[in-house]
């Protein structure tokens, strides 16, 4: 009798964490395992990329409620949760001003929302050998599924996040293990969560080479050709936690320096696209500081880069650098607490001061040193970065 498995996750729009479970799933031992995929919501471009062999479970538009608009929530008859998000949102709003939030209330909205739209959406009526919750909030899985054991997975420095960390330990204690995907994870989780020492596993994003270099072949619209410029290429979501506006800052000191060779393209989409077009404009970098916007595969664009940066102020640890080091090329990333978890300085990569002025630097001395670029290319070319054995401690937990 095989083993039965659900991984849950919101949807399967670009983003790092969905990529991570893409390439997890493309190494999923299925001739012992059935794996269940619940989307929530039935939508983004990573839906296509889902492997044959999960069984995908249909849509019901209950599951959703968390996160679609409220209009929609209404058009859909779902007055309940309609309710309970609005007072949520007041609810939050107001923890948020209590604290002086930097970022707001948005993600203890989401939390008080998730905690409560769970109670009135049905259950999963199957019952698992192992669930597992892949991306925070983790209220339904905790909640709503019955299984022998249940894992939920952290992707970020929860040191970072402005969330109700009560709130949220209510729903860890639910859980049986905690996947961190690397040691600074875990570290930064701890400070916030130290009772749940004993539950906490490290489980690194799984990666899987042949599928990403496979990808990278594919051909894509509007091809820079090489021979024009040196080209700097990050991929992440337009946000401030990815430090794309540092980008552009540092690219206008590199061209004040004559450095006019440089183009800094960046695939991803998100919420911060009008503050990053307009700081393009002011600084007058229109069409050296080019953002691509929203693709399925990133990797061509990856492959055919100079330099990969990932100018992030913060990160768990970003899958898009493992995939740039998968694809043979030089990697500078940030001074943000986990970097030394992923790059070695000076090794595989450049780990920078996390400022324009840190970021320019680094990107100049690789420029002008090809004795640099070497370095940190041959370092990495006969590295293996298949790391599917991540998977057996996954599977000892089902035993």
């Amino acid at each position: 009798m095989k083993k039965q498995i659900l991984i849950s996750v919101y949807d399967m729009e670009i983003g790092g964490i969905e990529r991570s479970l893409i390439n997890m799933l493309e190494s999923f031992d299925y001739e012992t395992y059935d794996v269940d995929l619940l989307v929530f919501s039935h939508q983004g471009e990573f839906m296509s990329l889902i492997p044959s062999m999960v069984n995908l479970l249909p849509e019901k538009s209950q599951y959703s409620v968390f996160r679609k608009p409220l209009k929609q929530c209404l058009r859909e008859g779902h007055y309940m949760a309609t309710l309970i998000r609005l007072v949520c949102k007041n609810a939050a709003i107001l923890k948020a001003r209590k604290r002086k939030l930097s970022e707001g209330s948005g993600y203890i909205q989401m939390q008080l929302t998730s905690k409560y739209t769970s109670y009135i959406i049905p259950p999963i009526t199957k019952e698992y050998d192992l669930t597992i919750s892949y991306a925070w909030p983790h209220d339904f899985a905790a909640n709503k599924v019955k299984s022998k054991r249940k894992i939920a997975w952290i992707h970020t420095d929860y040191s970072k996040l402005e969330i109700d960390n009560q709130l949220d330990l209510i729903a860890w204690n639910k859980f049986d293990y905690i996947a961190s995907i690397s040691e600074a994870c875990t570290e930064s989780f701890l400070l916030k969560y130290p009772l749940l020492k004993n539950k906490i596993t490290v489980i690194e994003n799984i990666t899987s080479p042949n599928f990403i270099k496979r990808m990278a072949e594919e051909l894509y619209e509007n091809k820079v050709a090489l021979e024009e410029s040196f080209q700097i290429v990050s991929v992440g979501r337009l946000s401030y936690v990815k430090g794309f506006d540092m980008a552009v800052q540092a690219l206008r000191k590199l061209h004040d320096k004559g450095l006019t060779a440089l183009k800094w393209y960046v695939v991803g989409y998100g919420g911060y696209e009008a503050e990053l077009k307009a700081l393009i404009a002011e600084y007058g970098l229109e069409g050296k500081f080019v953002l691509l916007g929203k693709k399925t595969n990133p990797y061509p664009y990856i492959k055919d880069c100079d330099l990969y940066v990932q100018p992030s102020r913060y990160e768990g640890k970003a899958v898009t650098v493992t995939e740039a080091q998968i694809l043979g090329k030089p990697i500078i990333i940030t001074n943000y607490p986990t970097a030394g978890s992923q790059v070695e300085n000076g090794v595989d990569g450049l780990i920078c001061e996390l400022s324009p002025d840190g970021i320019a630097t680094a990107i100049e001395q690789v420029y002008r040193s090809k004795e640099l670029q070497s370095v940190l290319e041959n370092n990495i070319k006969d590295k293996d970065f298949s790391n599917s054995h991540e998977l057996m401690k996954l599977y000892q937990i089902i035993m």
